[in-house]
């Protein structure tokens, strides 16, 4: 089926690949399909998903270079930490959702207290990005209706969604680093007296926050619904990152909504491969994730 723009976008976690992933194949389909994908409806981004809506709704197209500069900086800072601390080398090849078992809890009020007691007990660092914050805001994105930022609130377990008509007051630029704030990696982000962490601690694609009625046609980008297939922690959250995109985009379809859900290909997997911080690959990346987007654009 060919890609074309949709009502609303939603864009997951995936670290800086999957960030660079996102940004190609949106390039690559707008360019061979003629699709300004900034004239979307509604934006929902979590943790790296977050940057590149974050981007996209202050109007900046998806081959800008500000965006990738935004996740380098952010892959370079996890990299400084995992090198102080190497036992983290394994939550970071993890990228996008080190809480996977946690997150896994239903979206009960018992899951999101035992989310908050496995969030608190996280050793906490000191690392912060205030770079990645400033950069955002210095786009000009504002909370104007369009734009969903998911976070999760440290102390509650609960997931936040700045933007949201309900949602405490924030600039894009703090919302956007709370939502990629990687428990065990970076320092929770203060807004408003509380501390948020990661949006993928709750779900790496948050689809069921989408703004969507009947008729609504909702396309959803996930990079680790691809990650490979095997009894490890990639083979877990690639099985979690599925299933609950699955979930998500049922409650959707019960509102009326259309889903569609894309991830990497073969070509995009392989340059991805399982690190998704990993800086050097974001070339490669970005190139499968053109190709990609060229190919689905029909």
């Amino acid at each position: 089926m060919p890609l074309t723009r949709p009502d609303v976008l939603v864009l997951a976690g995936g670290g800086t690949l999957g960030e660079a992933w996102m940004r190609g194949l949106l390039d690559g389909a707008g360019t061979a399909a003629g699709i300004d994908f900034r004239e979307c409806e509604y934006f929902v981004g979590t943790s790296a998903g977050s940057i590149v809506a974050a981007f996209l709704a202050a109007g900046r197209a998806p081959d800008s270079g500000a965006e990738a500069r935004a996740a380098r900086d952010w892959a370079a800072a996890a990299e400084e930490e995992r090198r102080r601390f190497p036992m983290l080398g394994r939550i970071t090849a993890a990228a996008a959702a080190p809480l996977a078992p946690i997150a896994l809890a239903s979206a009960t009020p018992g899951g999101a207290v035992a989310r908050a007691v496995a969030l608190r007990a996280a050793p906490r660092t000191q690392r912060a990005m205030p770079g990645l914050g400033r950069l955002i805001d210095a786009e000009g994105s504002r909370f104007d209706g369009r734009l969903r930022v998911v976070a999760v609130d440290r102390r509650s377990g609960r997931r936040v969604v700045f933007g949201a008509p309900d949602a405490p007051a924030a600039r894009v630029g703090e919302a956007v680093l709370a939502s990629c704030s990687v428990p065990w990696i970076f320092a929770p982000v203060e807004i408003g007296g509380r501390e948020y962490v990661d949006g993928g601690v709750w779900s790496p694609t948050n689809l069921d926050v989408t703004p969507a009625r009947r008729g609504t046609d909702v396309l959803c980008l996930n990079p680790t619904a691809s990650l490979p297939a095997t009894r490890s922690v990639f083979g877990a959250l690639r099985a979690f990152s599925r299933s609950a995109a699955l979930a998500e985009t049922l409650a959707l379809r019960a509102r009326g909504a259309s889903v569609r859900t894309i991830a990497p290909d073969a070509l995009a997997a392989e340059a991805m491969g399982v690190n998704l911080m990993a800086r050097g690959p974001v070339a490669a990346v970005l190139a499968a994730g053109y190709a990609q987007g060229k190919a689905l654009a029909g």
